[in-house]
């Protein structure tokens, strides 16, 4: 298999410096050799361009979200980058960064391919809106956006309009979540999988259901978005806005696995690890690992 490496070095969707040296961070562990051991050849594409923006222009574009305007360019850049590599049959593997980048990545998967489903592995659901959120991270936004949830400057990257059917979300691991989003998931229906259900009801059980929802509608076709958050806080150091009680890293490899055997699973984000956080690398070489455990199976 051909995987396009795809960096975006952002950190203005979590407000939270540390995160936009992710990309380079794991190709400082080899990630292009270590992925190159599975039979795949691997090209790195280097980085999406991220503008600079001063910190006290952080509301210049709109009151209640950070760095609007720059997120819109670098989602827009993103997109294509993924759709060209869809295009030409390689797998994009977008590293990041943190999670905002996700919008980039679903709207140039939807271009390609319009029946597709989203599996996102969060202790967060990313489904709030400029009305709802807390904070104005937009990295707490992306998969509202994708859904054709919120601002339209979001919900119109790349092309206008709804870029997942909200039917074919499924988020697993959530357990932080916002009354907003709590409010967005009962009204649209939204599959999602505490971390709690996880622990109780066993990793094989929840991932192979979310598989037989996924088989039952006929898609060929799963975008994984991977926020490490998704692992229990205590393992991972090294990220953002980590969670307790998440699931344990040996569940996490298991569901890994059990995603790429299906052979559905034909693009990536991997985003949150935040360098400056991390402890003697501990985050970084989890990350790695998962990788390179993902990219074994796939």
């Amino acid at each position: 298999m051909d995987i396009n490496v795809i960096g975006v070095p952002v950190y203005y969707g979590a407000d939270k410096r540390g995160v936009e040296y992710g990309p380079d961070k794991l190709r400082e562990k080899k990630l292009s050799s270590i992925l190159g051991r599975h039979n795949h050849q691997v090209y790195d594409l280097g980085n999406i361009h991220v503008p600079e923006v001063k910190e006290y222009n952080k509301f210049y574009s709109h009151s209640n979200m950070k760095y609007l305007d720059t997120i819109v360019e670098i989602s827009k850049n993103l997109a294509h980058s993924v759709y060209s590599s869809l295009k030409a049959e390689c797998f994009p593997l977008v590293i990041g960064g943190d999670h905002s980048l996700a919008l980039g990545s679903i709207s140039g998967v939807s271009r390609a391919n319009k029946d597709f489903a989203v599996i996102w592995m969060d202790a967060h659901g990313d489904i709030n809106t400029h009305d709802t959120s807390g904070s104005g991270n937009i990295h707490g936004m992306p998969l509202a956006k994708a859904m054709n949830v919120g601002h339209e400057d979001l919900t119109n990257v790349y092309f206008q309009g709804q870029k997942v059917n909200p039917e074919n979300v499924f988020i697993l691991g959530a357990r932080d979540l916002d009354l907003g989003e709590i409010e967005l998931i009962n009204d649209m229906k939204l599959n999602v999988y505490s971390a709690d259900e996880i622990n109780d009801r066993g990793i094989h059980v929840v991932v192979q259901e979310v598989l037989d929802k996924i088989k039952a509608r006929n898609i060929e076709y799963i975008h994984l978005s991977f926020d490490l958050d998704f692992i229990d806080a205590m393992y991972v150091p090294g990220t953002g806005t980590p969670v307790s009680v998440g699931v344990n890293v040996e569940d996490t490899k298991e569901a890994l696995k059990m995603l790429a055997e299906t052979k559905l699973i034909k693009s990536m984000d991997f985003v949150e690890l935040n360098v400056l956080l991390d402890k003697n690398d501990v985050t970084a070489e989890l990350a790695i690992d998962l990788l390179d455990w993902t990219f074994r199976h796939i």
